[in-house]
């Protein structure tokens, strides 16, 4: 089934940056919040990120005006997603929000059409069943910033076609993707080993055995990640970071997947990382500046 017309449910910063990514590959891409602010700051992020292209001489006002022609903002999600031949979810990492939406999408949907979610955490299986049709629904896991990044994560559950598996693969791939296929387990395999790590780095920050960007010049130089943990937790987002930890942590019974105190401290007084200013980093001045511990 060719794909022409795409949802994309959350115009927070993967929402965005995935309708981004439709609109640029030729697709029909509706983008739908249930904020109109939320839905105004998702467009005006997507804008900027072209003008920033456009700036740097990588694409030119001509791909501009195509690509806005095909996204199209909507505060209406039963008509974003009627007769869309896929729909993308991107609202916040709540099972009960997520489930309610693909409650919606399982009744107001094109039977055929293909329903992923973007959960980095949360079971596919609970998600799925939620629609009533579990067959046509697969996590698509992207990565921030979803335009940049290259990998997409394909999470299969037990009722997943193969139908299903092959349509995500081929919109992966004219995404300009790399996808990988991975078992409905709790982190799934890159959040899993993502938090893992970055809750070690965090560890070591605050029993002092170096400085945040020494940490992350260690991974970055010493195993060629191209963000070091820290950094990398602070754009993700230290709440983000900290649900997916203690859900691991219960899912698997083993509170060695707990959050660090200290991460559980910068959550409680606000300091979230990128997103709000500060986190393990400052970002206050548009740039990351190390804070003390």
């Amino acid at each position: 089934m060719p794909i022409e017309k795409v949802a994309v449910i959350g115009a927070g910063t993967m929402g965005s940056g995935i309708a981004q990514v439709c609109a640029q590959v030729g697709w029909e891409t509706r983008l739908f919040d249930a904020f109109p602010e939320g839905l105004e700051a998702g467009m005006s992020r997507i804008d900027a990120f072209w003008d920033k292209g456009i700036a740097r001489g990588k694409t030119t006002p001509e791909q501009k005006d195509e690509w806005t022609s095909n996204l199209h903002p909507t505060s209406d999600m039963v008509s974003a997603v009627r007769d869309a031949d896929m729909v993308i979810e991107a609202v916040p990492e709540v099972l009960q929000i997520k489930a309610r939406v693909f409650h919606v999408l399982g009744e107001e949907t094109k039977e055929d059409c293909l329903l992923a979610t973007n959960t980095s955490s949360l079971p596919i299986t609970d998600i799925a069943a939620a629609s009533g049709r579990p067959d046509r629904v697969i996590g698509m896991h992207f990565f921030n910033p979803v335009p940049i990044m290259k990998l997409l994560e394909l999470i299969k559950h037990d009722l997943c076609s193969e139908e299903t598996i092959s349509l995500a693969t081929s919109a992966g791939e004219a995404m300009g993707k790399t996808t990988i296929l991975v078992k409905d387990v709790p982190g799934f395999a890159t959040s899993r080993l993502g938090v893992a790590l970055g809750n070690e780095a965090i560890r070591m920050l605050a029993e002092g055995v170096a400085s945040a960007n020494d940490i992350d010049t260690a991974m970055k130089l010493g195993y060629n990640h191209p963000m070091g943990p820290l950094e990398l937790s602070d754009l993700v987002g230290l709440d983000v970071r900290r649900d997916i930890l203690n859900h691991l942590a219960e899912a698997f019974d083993d509170d060695s997947y707990r959050p660090h105190e200290l991460l559980e401290k910068l959550v409680a007084e606000g300091d979230l990382g990128k997103k709000s200013g500060k986190g393990i980093y400052d970002w206050s001045s548009g740039e990351k500046s190390e804070r003390t511990f």
